[in-house]
């Protein structure tokens, strides 16, 4: 470049600067008042909570805080301001929550791209009710590689729909004739080939490596895999183990050297310790946990993500589904309570997570009252469904806390949700990354 057009460049740049920056400090300052505050991470409710916003940055949070000279104040009266709530297992991209055998039918005979299209309405559901971040454990339509989560998730991100912010999977990865094996039940070769790598299915430590590497090629935030068998599939036994403990490691191994984190469904208590001492990031469901794996997992630091409310929906209507289906859905329900209530009393890390589809969506904040229920405090419940999910999912350092420099994932829960924890199933108003997206108090 000529030494003559370096002042012009200069001056533009000069300008181009001051331009950014006149933007920035034009943001406009929302000053957000309520009764009380849950900040995400203390041992007490704040009176007189205050959060001040500004753009789509929380700028300070606390009691009784000085209100900035012309900021806009919403006064959300007798509420409690929390962090948005976040739900560690999700499934957008699907409905189980309907009949068993028509719900298969309709995977089938559906478009995917009107599929795609009907995971719309249930993100905003989900954000509606407060869920202002999901980590989505898998999505796959038999016949189909399209990456719809990924899809949804990029479409939420660039603002085409509202919805909350995702972290997505792709398709989980399982055994041949296992859990995630969607052409297990069905007439062998009825989709013409046998599922591989591709679709998820792989049977080997390569093969699982393989697979691993083609979720993230393809978007994958989180690596899932099924290492027991499942409920609502119907060729294998709820709790067996489905993975060789070389394919475990092989498994953890090629999802940690590709800087993920690896959650896996599991009901089955040997899976479990296989998994847990492999060095799995969570474990999903767990309904047959003995005390002692939850003291190796204790030990280990995993976290557990119980989705209490896919058994409430499914026992709700057992009788609905296929005896084999049935069968397994009271075997796993007679035993998760007193796994839920053994986790609590030994301090294991237990984060928020619903399994939404296999309920309607939008739901999801009934967890807090199962998990209290079960003996679960409010206030740690809370923190399970805000701090504790985003540590888990590894973004703690942008959201999960009420303080300066987070991300402006703001909701309120009418009254205290200390002495009635369904309030957090009402809640009033819903902001994220400082915009807007429900309020009903006014």
């Amino acid at each position: 470049m000529s030494i003559r057009f370096l002042p012009r460049v200069l001056a533009s740049l000069f300008i181009f600067g001051a331009f950014v920056s006149s933007l920035t400090a034009g943001d406009s300052v929302i000053a957000l008042k309520a009764a009380r505050l849950f900040d995400g991470k203390s041992k007490a409710l704040i009176t007189n909570g205050v959060v001040i916003v500004q753009g789509t940055t929380i700028t300070d949070a606390g009691s009784n805080l000085p209100i900035p000279s012309g900021a806009q104040v919403i006064d959300l009266g007798n509420a409690t301001l929390s962090p948005g709530f976040m739900d560690a297992h999700t499934h957008l991209t699907f409905d189980f929550s309907g009949n068993f055998n028509e719900r298969r039918l309709k995977l089938l005979e559906t478009n995917v791209s009107e599929l795609a299209f009907m995971t719309i309405p249930n993100a905003r559901a989900t954000i509606e009710a407060g869920f202002t971040t999901v980590r989505d454990l898998g999505s796959r339509f038999e016949g189909s590689h399209d990456f719809v989560d990924v899809a949804l998730r990029n479409a939420i991100a660039k603002g085409i729909f509202v919805g909350p912010r995702m972290l997505v999977a792709t398709y989980g990865i399982g055994a041949t004739g296992g859990h995630f094996d969607d052409t297990a039940g069905f007439r062998d070769f009825l989709f013409r080939h046998e599922p591989d790598f591709s679709d998820g299915i792989a049977d080997s430590p390569d093969a699982i490596r393989k697979a691993v590497r083609f979720q993230i090629k393809n978007g994958a935030d989180v690596i899932k895999a099924a290492v027991s068998g499942g409920v609502l599939s119907l060729t294998d036994e709820v709790d067996t183990p489905q993975f060789t403990p070389a394919e475990m490691v092989a498994l953890v191994d090629e999802t940690h050297r590709l800087r993920k984190k690896i959650a896996v469904h599991c009901h089955g208590d040997q899976a479990a310790k296989e998994a847990i001492e492999a060095g799995v990031d969570s474990i999903e469901h767990g309904s047959f946990l003995k005390p002692e794996t939850l003291q190796l997992m204790k030990t280990k630091g995993t976290y557990l993500v119980p989705t209490l409310m896919a058994t409430e929906w499914i026992m709700g209507k057992v009788d609905t589904y296929p005896p084999a289906v049935a069968a397994k859905a009271k075997a796993a329900a007679a035993a998760r309570s007193e796994m839920f209530r053994n986790a609590v009393k030994l301090g294991v890390k237990i984060g928020l997570g619903t399994d939404a589809a296999v309920y309607p969506h939008g739901q999801n904040a009934k967890e807090f009252k199962l998990m209290v229920d079960l003996g679960m405090p409010p206030l740690e419940a809370l923190r399970a469904g805000t701090s504790v999910d985003a540590d888990l999912l590894g973004i703690s350092q942008k959201v999960g806390t009420l303080e300066k420099g987070k991300l402006a994932d703001i909701v309120a829960i009418p009254g205290d949700p200390t002495t009635d924890i369904t309030a957090t199933e009402r809640v009033s108003f819903v902001m994220k990354e400082g915009k807007i997206v429900k309020n009903t108090t006014r």
